[in-house]
């Protein structure tokens, strides 16, 4: 096991309004990111919001809440909320070193989505495992 530390990074909340949705993050105070970020390869525009100035140290990055808004129905966030509709989709923790945690996994029995990073928002590599072998949560891994 050489993965390093695990943080929770943010939790991740599908709408189908990043303008409404974000009406409640910005009254209870958290700070809004300066602009808003589509990843193409996720089918996704997001926006994220932190409990206070973030810093990219690990120590000192606080946990973040991300608004997800499809780009298209077909993504993943567009069939995530004609399911299930607006709400938590995943909860994200970063990672050092994600390849040889997915690998750790993997090799432990854990069923993953990805089992090679992909690019996820703000540059950073991304993967997902699969909600059965977590309790029926999503979770992503990132690691900056």
């Amino acid at each position: 096991m050489n993965f390093g530390s695990i943080h929770i990074d943010h939790v991740g909340i599908a709408t189908e309004d990043l303008e409404a949705a974000s009406h409640f993050w910005n009254l209870l105070g958290l700070i809004q990111s300066a602009e808003d970020e589509t990843v193409k390869e996720q089918g996704v525009t997001t926006r994220f919001f932190s409990t206070s100035a973030t810093d990219e140290s690990v120590e000192n990055h606080p946990p973040m809440v991300e608004l997800l808004q499809p780009t298209s129905e077909d993504s993943p966030i567009g069939r995530f909320l004609a399911k299930r509709g607006p709400g938590i989709q995943q909860l994200c923790f970063r990672v050092e070193n994600l390849q040889e945690l997915i690998d750790y996994l993997l090799d432990n029995g854990i069923q993953m989505i990805d089992s090679e990073p992909k690019l996820g928002a703000g540059d950073s590599k991304i993967a997902f495992v699969h909600p059965k072998s977590t309790g029926g949560v999503l979770v992503e891994l990132k690691q900056r």
